[in-house]
């Protein structure tokens, strides 16, 4: 697939000032637009606007201890396994090797932090194998050099803050929304230790977006549904890629890449994946 066009700010776009309320129809798209080869005229139909409420973590790159599961040793060998998989963007496999992945799970499954393999972080919820949030950020990144960040990035579902701290390094901002307020206080928890200043997270309907932040150089979904909200598709810049699961006509989910262009919308449907189900509305 040919790389997106690095997509261009509109004049006089101006990133949301923080502390922010959403308003009651942020993220619903002016016009709902068809997505080549899915069932997405279908996806409105799927939640209500919310009324979520955000809060912003700033951070700055760690210093790492140097000992145990701190040492850049045991994130060296986690890289050298996702390279041998495949995996062959050269800045995702530095981030994925900045990004202390132990502190973002409980202390008792700690010792299984680095392994390729998704663990649960509560309320019904998992963090991503190392393999699937390294495969989606190539993806993002397809066609980048690895000096060349993403621009402004949109996440769906912050979990427990993994995916955004690695988004962190290879963007130049992020904007991460959750609708489990149980997770969203978590993830700004982990993410507290990393000061990272160019994360802010939300606690809001993830189907809704975020529409005082867009456009989106890339969006990111780390929940799937039957198709694709039109919200995210009206967030996208123009020469962006979304990079989501979404249920196939099989039943099975499978990730889904998704270009806009100023004449219309390409999609691709890539190896099957298994994500938690996309939901509407906040708890």
């Amino acid at each position: 697939m040919s790389a997106a066009e690095r997509p261009q700010a509109a004049a006089g776009d101006k990133r949301p000032g923080f502390p922010v309320r959403l308003s009651p129809n942020a993220g619903v798209p002016s016009a709902t637009k068809r997505i080549v080869g899915s069932n997405a005229s279908n996806a409105s139909d799927a939640f209500k606007p919310m009324r979520p409420k955000h809060a912003v973590v700033g951070l700055q790159k760690p210093v790492p201890a140097g000992v145990g599961l701190d040492s850049q040793t045991v994130r060296s060998r986690m890289v050298e396994k996702l390279a041998k998989q495949g995996l062959q963007d050269a800045a995702v496999l530095a981030a994925m090797g900045q990004v202390e992945r132990h502190r973002f799970v409980d202390t008792a499954l700690a010792n299984q932090a680095y392994e390729d393999t998704s663990l649960p972080i509560g309320l019904g919820q998992t963090i991503s194998k190392p393999n699937v949030v390294a495969r989606m950020l190539e993806l993002l990144r397809e066609g980048k050099g690895k000096d060349e960040r993403l621009g402004r990035v949109l996440e769906i579902g912050t979990g427990c803050g993994y995916q955004a701290a690695v988004l962190s390094h290879v963007a130049s901002e992020v904007y991460s929304i959750e609708r489990l307020r149980g997770l969203h206080d978590k993830a700004r928890d982990n993410l507290r230790h990393f000061r990272l200043a160019n994360v802010h997270l939300l606690f809001g309907d993830g189907m809704e977006g975020f529409a005082k932040g867009a456009p989106y150089a890339a969006i990111i979904a780390a929940a799937g549904g039957e198709a694709i909200p039109p919200a995210w598709i009206d967030q996208l810049a123009v020469g962006g890629r979304l990079v989501a699961p979404m249920q196939t006509a099989s039943g099975q989910q499978a990730l889904v890449v998704i270009d806009k262009m100023a004449h219309g919308i390409r999609q691709a449907v890539l190896e099957v994946v298994h994500f938690v189900p996309l939901k509407s509305g906040t708890n």
